[in-house]
C-alpha cells in the first residue's frame, strides 16, 4: 500500500545497501591495488628502489578527504535513518506491548488483549514496551525493528506492515532459561479483517469497562499494574478503600482512598504522594466522563457482560507455555500434558517424596511453586499469588482436560 511517509524498512535498508556498498568497493579496490602491487613490484623483478620521491601531496589530500567525506556520509544517512524510526507518524495505532519471562502480551484500545500481535496492513503502528521482570528486546526483522525493554521504564517502537502475512518477533536480550521460546509473531490482517478481529473479541470476551481502556489510551497501565504487580505506581488492584500513606510535603499522612483522593491523584498527582514511588507521573487534563469512567473502574464498577475466562488462553498470558509444552516434550519445566492426576516425584522441605497431581498440589505449584520443586527441573518458576478463584479454576479445569 502506498504511504505519504518513510516506513522503518524504507529508512533502514538503504543505509544498509550505502554502507554495504562502500564497504564492498573499498575492499575490491584495496585488494586488486594489493595484487597488483605484489607482482608489479616483486622482488625478482624490482631487486633495488628506483624512485626518489619522498611524498605526493595530492595522494595525502585524496587520501584523507575521501575516506572523511565517506565517514559523514554515513553519519548523515544513520542518523537520518535513527530519526525516522524514534519519529512516529501521526495517526498511528497504539498497542501496549509488555514482557515478561518468558512471553509477550499485547493490548489493545478497547480491552482485547493477546500473545499475538495483530495489526491493519498498510497502517502505521506504536508498540509501546514494557517490562515487569528483567532486560528483555523487541525485536522485528522483517521491519527492522529492535528496542531494549528496560524495568521501569517505557519505550517504544512502530512499523508498517505493507502487506498482509506473518512475521515473527523475538527477545533479542538474554533475560533466562526459557529466552529461546520467548518466540510469537505479528500477523497483519487487511483492515476490514483486522477491525472485524477487534470487534469480534470485544463481543466474544466480554464488554471491557470503559474506565479500563481509558485508563490503557492514557498510558496508566505501562505505570500502574491491574494485577498486583510492582511498577513505577502504586498497583490499581483493590485501591479502592486502601488505606495508604501519602507524603504532602515534608509531612506523611495516612488517607482512605476513595473519589475525592482519586480524583486528585490524577489531576494533581504531585500534591500527595503515596510513600515508597517517586513523584513522577504528569498531570492529567480529562473530560468529566472520563475522569468517572476511570473512577468507576478503580471502584469496581462492573459492565453487563462478564469476560469468559479461558485456561489455555490466560496460561498463554502468563508465560506459562514457555517453560511448559503441551505435548509431552521436556522444557524448562514439566509438561503439562497428561500431568493433572499423575504420581510425580516433588521434593517438598528437604525430602523427596511421591504425590498425586491432584488440583490442590497444582495450585499450590501455581500460587507458591518453591515450595514444592518436581524433580530433575530446577526452582526457576515465579510465583502467581495473585490470581483470581475464578481464573485458578478456569486453569484447572484446563489441565484436568488435557490428556
Amino acid at each position: 500500500m502506498k504511504t505519504t511517509y518513510l516506513t522503518t524498512n524504507e529508512a533502514i535498508d538503504p543505509v544498509f545497501i550505502f554502507i554495504f556498498g562502500a564497504s564492498l568497493v573499498l575492499l575490491l579496490g584495496i585488494t586488486a591495488v594489493m595484487v597488483y602491487f605484489v607482482i608489479r613490484y616483486r622482488r625478482s623483478r624490482s631487486p633495488e628502489p628506483t624512485s626518489t620521491a619522498d611524498g605526493n601531496l595530492w595522494l595525502e589530500i585524496v587520501w584523507t578527504v575521501l575516506p572523511t567525506l565517506l565517514v559523514l556520509a554515513m553519519f548523515y544517512y544513520g542518523w537520518a535513518g535513527y530519526l525516522a524510526l524514534r519519529n512516529v507518524p501521526e495517526g498511528a495505532m497504539e498497542v501496549n506491548a509488555t514482557a515478561r519471562m518468558w512471553s509477550w502480551n499485547f493490548a489493545y484500545p478497547g480491552g482485547r488483549s493477546g500473545t499475538k500481535l495483530y495489526v491493519p496492513a498498510g497502517k502505521p503502528i506504536k508498540v509501546n514496551l514494557t517490562s515487569v521482570d528483567v532486560l528483555h528486546g523487541f525485536y522485528i526483522p522483517a521491519f527492522r525493528v529492535k528496542r531494549d525493554i528496560v524495568p521501569g521504564m517505557t519505550n517504544h517502537v512502530w512499523f508498517t506492515a505493507t502487506k498482509p502475512g506473518s512475521y515473527d518477533i523475538f527477545c533479542s536480550s538474554y533475560c533466562g532459561t526459557g529466552h529461546s521460546a520467548m518466540i510469537t509473531t505479528v500477523e497483519a490482517l487487511p483492515e476490514a479483517e483486522f477491525a472485524a478481529w477487534l470487534k469480534e473479541g470485544a463481543a466474544g470476551e466480554g464488554a471491557a469497562h470503559p474506565g479500563l481502556a481509558l485508563l490503557e489510551q492514557h498510558g496508566c497501565l505501562g505505570c500502574h499494574s491491574t494485577d498486583g504487580s510492582l511498577k513505577i505506581g502504586p498497583s490499581f488492584k483493590n485501591i479502592w478503600g486502601r488505606k495508604t500513606i501519602v507524603q504532602s510535603g515534608a509531612a506523611d499522612r495516612t488517607i482512605t482512598v476513595d473519589e475525592a483522593y482519586l480524583k486528585r491523584a490524577i489531576m494533581e498527582p504531585n500534591a500527595d504522594v503515596v510513600k515508597g514511588f517517586a513523584p513522577a507521573m504528569p498531570p492529567y487534563q480529562l473530560k468529566q466522563d472520563e475522569l468517572n469512567a476511570m473512577i468507576g473502574y478503580l471502584r469496581g464498577d462492573t459492565v453487563a457482560v462478564a469476560p469468559k475466562i479461558d485456561g489455555k488462553t490466560l496460561a498463554q498470558e502468563k508465560g506459562c507455555l514457555a517453560c511448559h509444552s503441551l505435548d509431552g516434550s521436556k522444557g524448562v519445566g514439566p509438561t503439562l500434558k497428561g500431568l493433572y492426576g499423575s504420581q510425580v516425584k516433588v521434593t517438598k522441605g528437604g525430602k523427596l517424596l511421591s504425590i498425586t497431581a491432584d488440583a490442590a498440589f497444582l495450585k499450590e505449584s501455581i500460587k507458591e511453586p518453591g515450595a514444592t520443586v518436581v524433580e530433575g527441573y530446577q526452582p526457576t518458576m515465579p510465583p502467581y499469588p495473585d490470581l483470581s478463584d475464578a481464573e485458578m479454576n478456569a486453569v484447572l479445569k484446563w489441565l484436568e482436560e488435557l490428556k
